[in-house]
């Protein structure tokens, strides 16, 4: 049994990974939360205080960071949440032996690209205006949008550091669009739609990719007609292929 330590597990993208593993079986998963969850083995505590988050990955194998302060240009949500909080999971991920972290990152830092042309065409719905060939934006890129997108890429590089100094393997997914209804309803949504079962495809890919793949950005979105998003690393590297697709629901 591989135990996998899910911080966030309450959350939309917690919850749908907790039941795909259950599913598939040969997993013991903990709950790192704020609130209890039941029917798994569950830790209640904030990830801005490290002592109190330490014993929940003692034991782990793989902890998935999905946790996360969402308000976008709010300063100390952004601080305690995003980058306290993310320090505070890869040091507890450290001091425990934790072999490997994956880190929900977020499409947030690389959204930036949303401002410039042909991007912003993509997203305002301007198809007519989008060249048949541009580059798409790739895994290595990086242009934030908020403090929220910049939170998010300050733990990409602090997972970068851990890997290196550590030996610790770090596996960060851009996340895209993820709807509770699971049905895209804006424009912009055709090219960052991400559906339930991609979301939880990619993660489970990072869970179990080989032990010696050590540090790693994947951008995560549906196979989307009007993605920007270059997914062929994540195919490349972890065999990531989208199952669905924001297009079947603007036919």
């Amino acid at each position: 049994m591989k135990k996998v330590l899910i911080t966030g597990m309450s959350g939309l993208i917690g919850g749908l990974l907790r039941s795909r593993l259950q599913m598939v079986g040969g997993y013991e998963l903990t709950a790192l939360n704020r609130s209890r969850v039941e029917g798994v083995n569950s830790v209640q505590a904030d990830i801005s205080d490290l002592e109190a988050i330490k014993d929940a990955f003692r034991g782990q194998d793989v902890a998935v960071h999905l946790a996360a302060y969402l308000g976008s240009d709010d300063w100390p949500g952004q601080l305690n949440g995003n980058i306290v909080g993310t320090y505070n999971v890869f040091e507890a991920a450290r001091l425990a032996g934790v072999k490997r972290v994956v880190f929900a990152s977020s499409g947030n830092a690389i959204r930036g690209y949303e401002n410039v042309e042909p991007y912003k065409a993509l997203v305002e719905g301007r198809y007519d205006d989008v060249p048949t060939d541009y580059p798409k934006i790739t895994h290595t890129m990086i242009r934030p949008e908020g403090i929220y997108g910049a939170a998010k890429v300050f733990g990409e590089a602090l997972g970068y550091y851990y890997s290196d100094a550590y030996g610790m393997s770090f596996l960060n997914v851009r996340i895209g669009r993820v709807r509770p209804d699971n049905t895209p309803t804006t424009v912009r949504e055709r090219s960052i739609y991400l559906s339930h079962d991609d979301v939880v495809q990619m993660l489970h890919k990072c869970i179990d990719a080989p032990d010696d793949l050590m540090y790693d950005v994947f951008l995560a979105t549906s196979n989307n007609r009007y993605s920007y998003r270059d997914l062929a690393h994540a195919r490349d590297v972890l065999g990531y292929e989208p199952k669905d697709s924001a297009d079947a629901f603007f036919e």
